[in-house]
């Protein structure tokens, strides 16, 4: 690899021992993926932070990097396994609590914000279109890449921290231009009319491209919401890093506008496969003794949304709303947490419930609009999972 003479610096420790380390794991890593050189980056956002997720041994390397180096720049947290201010009226264990907190505080003592958030681009850490990144929620990259149109490879937890610290990731994968082309073509003859649809066409075509880049040609337009929805659902039942939506994603031109874009296999989706997925979601058809949404985290509008719903309503099961502590800000600013509170129903922040410890509460079937959730929920949580959409969801538990 061909290193700048502040990276050959930083590589051989003259910014001292942490920066040396960092610097020569993330060249090992490069010279794996054949990178030529190292490339500058805007921002960071780092997984690994639940300690249902990482225990003891990911909070005894977050401390000890703590005592070697800081970051150089704006860099998240992904969610936490607890809402650090209200644990306790959610049911979770002081032990489990304590033990999060002290990871939060480790990746506070290093210049690591402590916005526990699977949505940086919502509260802020919003990169602008080419900017480089190393990201490493899945939905996250998902998001950045395709609907930014900044670049991120799908980085693990430990390499985006260290990026961070040095400033600099391996130009390799999605940071290359060329790289960001298609590589299926996914014909969708269908007319959306809901999320946990969108979400389940995420879920199909995820299957069936793995790591690759799909395009979809779509007879209605998306959201933003809908977007984030669609890639988490494929960085999840797939390892999609990239998407392209037809007129829509920035770099849906780009894509289409090669040689090569002609010969690319195509996919037709009908109605019976988005059908189909949403029915192989649900694990159970029982009512959920919590339903939870947020998953990516909840933005505004969608908790405005929630809000309508439960105004004037009783909840007689729980309901969980997922955010980061940010849009709760907001939302109670627009009078939307009220709303929800009356009802019976909570705005939780810093977690969601896939890396929180709820198999531990007395919750056996959980309700979810995410695809995301739906797919690793039974897995991660041990608990049957029913997938609908908000409204039908809310209806069940009112």
């Amino acid at each position: 690899m061909q290193l700048t003479k502040y990276e050959e610096d930083m590589y051989n420790g003259e910014y001292g021992e942490g920066k040396a380390e960092c610097m020569e794991i993330l060249v090992s890593l490069g010279k794996i993926y054949d990178a030529e050189k190292m490339i500058p980056i805007t921002s960071a956002q780092v997984s690994g932070v639940s300690y249902k997720t990482i225990g003891d041994a990911g909070l005894d390397f977050v401390v000890d990097l703590g005592q070697k180096a800081d970051v150089e720049l704006e860099t998240m947290l992904n969610p936490a396994g607890v809402d650090i201010e209200n644990w306790e009226e959610l049911g979770f264990s002081k032990e489990f609590t304590d033990k999060q907190i002290d990871i939060i505080r480790g990746y506070e003592s290093i210049g690591v914000m402590s916005t526990c958030t699977c949505t940086p681009y919502l509260i802020g850490n919003t990169p602008l279109l080419n900017d480089h990144v190393s990201w490493s929620e899945s939905s996250a990259v998902c998001y950045v890449n395709s609907v930014i149109g900044a670049r991120s490879n799908r980085e693990g937890g430990p390499s985006a921290l260290l990026a961070a610290i040095v400033g600099r990731t391996p130009y390799y994968g999605n940071h290359i231009l060329e790289n960001r082309k298609a590589d299926m073509i996914f014909d969708v003859d269908y007319n959306f009319t809901n999320e946990a649809e969108i979400g389940a066409l995420g879920y199909y075509v995820g299957q069936i491209v793995n790591d690759k880049k799909p395009y979809f040609k779509l007879n209605n337009s998306l959201s933003r919401n809908n977007l984030k929805s669609l890639g988490a659902a494929l960085a999840s039942s797939g390892a999609v890093s990239l998407y392209h939506v037809e007129n829509v994603t920035p770099e849906a031109d780009f894509a289409k506008n090669h040689d090569s874009f002609s010969e690319l296999e195509v996919i037709d989706v009908d109605e019976s496969m988005v059908k189909d997925s949403i029915d192989n979601l649900s694990t159970t058809d029982k009512i959920p003794d919590l339903v939870s949404l947020g998953c990516p985290h909840a933005s505004i509008t969608e908790i405005q949304k929630v809000a309508s719903l439960l105004k004037g309503k009783k909840l007689n099961k729980d309901l969980w709303i997922c955010t980061s502590k940010a849009i709760k800000s907001i939302s109670e600013q627009c009078g939307y947490l009220d709303i929800i509170e009356a009802a019976g129903g909570k705005v939780v922040s810093d977690t969601c419930m896939v890396v929180a410890p709820i198999e531990e509460l007395d919750y056996e079937v959980i309700g979810v609009n995410s695809a995301k959730a739906a797919n690793y929920v039974p897995n991660m949580c041990k608990l049957d999972v029913v997938y609908d959409t908000v409204e039908n969801l809310i209806d069940m538990i009112t």
